[in-house]
């Protein structure tokens, strides 16, 4: 694409070049330029794309799109916002390609995950490719890819959606975080169906208030847009039982689909029974009562269902076959994941990172175990402080034995967030274990018959992250070895 036409789509740039040379690739990082880049300068938290432009066009760039004066030899494209630039160009650049796919959109403090996965899975069962971006990964198909970030930059995502058009993908699901909707990371992406979990405490130290993550959430919905396509229409499906979701009905123009438990709802769920090996409960919808069985475990698993529900009826499919899809649903990986080794005792690792997932987690276990509960758990360094002797009182109230440890620390000390856990309990009835090693070997080895060991925090996390080096750490590895060690 020549430069000329790919800058059409540009509002705000200042100064047409005279030069229009091909651009074979769009690139923001510099040592991932070729000859033929686009290079955009994107000024991060750490490193400033303006300060390698040199490095680019040593590289190959034939163009050059920034925010500050940069002198170089090829044409520079000064725009306000290189980020706002980047989406917009990556659109063009990859030919638009959301437009071409069944756009599934997930936010959401928790569940995001479990949704997007359980969606995938019964949009499979229905004979589609799928396509996949979240916390685990990427998949196109049945090919798996690793992201950095839960929802990727503008760039790398519009790549992707590419690269799924090329492979017939027919739909793609995806979590949005509402980092990337704050800064804009999904711009271009149009969804087709949204959906809200729920919101509740997290990522204060980047939003600061619950009011803007509550409102960076809400974008997801207004950007749906104002039109009403008969021929593609938009649908927002939103947990009505959180507050929040009043203000994101009022945000999207959509077509709204509400789900719930507590509250009347489009979809819902009445007479929830649960056990160790499943939940089932009585469906609600359009006057009807439909019988659902799962293997899924919790109630914050039937919103989880819901939501399923709402999105795969949004994409088109017959509720009777996505309620007998649901039957044969396995879970979901670092989400309640039992970890058998043949012990008398139960060990589940989960995903649970904030005070409402935690709390949800441990009164899913109360509500079946037979004794008494372990509970380990920590909080994650460089992120929310506040959260972390709300998290602390709550496994001292709702487990019988609270085990504080390291989660990923990062670049704080680990002793200093175990002493902010610490300041939210009371009482001494408490184990602090530094390494998590330890603290895992600790539950596992104390816990005795028909006890619950409930690992949380990093789920289907393989690393964890100690000052600027990132270990090899899989919860569940460690909890195997520690019950082989202990059965020996």
């Amino acid at each position: 694409m020549r430069l000329h036409d790919l800058i059409k789509s540009l509002h705000d740039f200042r100064d047409l070049p005279a030069e229009n040379p091909e651009v074979m690739s769009i690139e923001m990082d510099s040592r991932e330029v070729r000859m033929g880049s686009l290079f955009i300068c994107i000024a991060g938290y750490t490193v400033d794309g303006h300060n390698y432009v040199a490095q680019a066009v040593a590289n190959g760039a034939v163009a050059i799109v920034a925010e500050q004066d940069v002198t170089c030899d090829v044409p520079v494209i000064k725009v306000r916002s290189t980020m706002r630039a980047m989406a917009v160009l990556a659109n063009s650049f990859y030919d638009n390609p959301t437009a071409k796919l069944h756009m599934i959109g997930i936010t959401g403090t928790n569940g995001k995950t479990s949704v997007s996965h359980l969606t995938r899975e019964i949009l499979r069962k229905a004979d589609q490719k799928t396509g996949l971006i979240g916390t685990i990964g990427m998949e196109i198909g049945d090919e798996s890819f690793e992201t950095k970030n839960t929802t990727p930059d503008s760039l790398t995502l519009q790549k992707m959606f590419q690269q799924m058009v090329v492979a017939l993908v027919d739909s793609c699901v995806m979590e949005v975080s509402s980092h990337a909707l704050h800064i804009g990371r999904v711009h271009g992406c149009q969804y087709d169906v949204t959906v809200f979990t729920n919101l509740t405490q997290d990522h204060l130290d980047y939003h600061k208030t619950m009011d803007n993550y509550r409102a960076a959430k809400s974008l997801l919905f207004s950007q749906l847009g104002n039109g009403y396509d008969v021929d593609r229409p938009r649908y927002a499906i939103l947990n009505v039982d959180d507050d929040a979701a009043a203000e994101y009905i009022v945000a999207c123009q959509g077509i709204v689909l509400t789900y719930g438990i507590d509250r009347d709802a489009d979809l819902l769920a009445r007479n929830i029974k649960t056990t160790s090996g499943g939940t089932e409960f009585i469906l609600v919808f359009n006057d009807k009562e439909y019988p659902v069985k799962m293997s899924l475990v919790g109630k914050f698993n039937v919103y989880n269902i819901l939501a399923t529900i709402g999105a795969t009826l949004a994409s088109g499919l017959e509720l009777d076959f996505i309620i007998s899809s649901i039957a044969e649903l396995s879970g979901v990986p670092g989400r309640f994941e039992l970890v058998d080794a043949g012990q008398d005792f139960n060990v589940i690792v989960d995903y649970a990172h904030t005070p409402d997932s935690l709390e949800n987690v441990l009164k899913t276990v109360r509500g079946f175990a037979n004794g008494k509960i372990y509970c380990l758990t920590g909080c994650g360094g460089d992120r929310d402080k506040s959260k972390r002797p709300i998290m602390a009182e709550i496994a001292s109230i709702l487990s019988d034995y609270p085990i504080f440890t390291s989660d990923n620390p990062r670049t704080e000390d680990p002793v200093a967030i175990l002493s902010d856990m610490e300041a939210g309990v009371s009482d001494k009835n408490y184990v602090t274990i530094v390494d998590r090693k330890e603290a895992i070997e600790y539950a596992i080895g104390e816990a005795g018959a028909s006890d619950v060991v409930l690992i949380a925090g990093k789920g289907h996390e393989t690393y964890q992250i100690i000052g600027d080096k990132v270990l090899d750490f899989d919860d569940k590895a460690m909890a195997r070895l520690a019950i082989e060690k202990k059965c020996r």
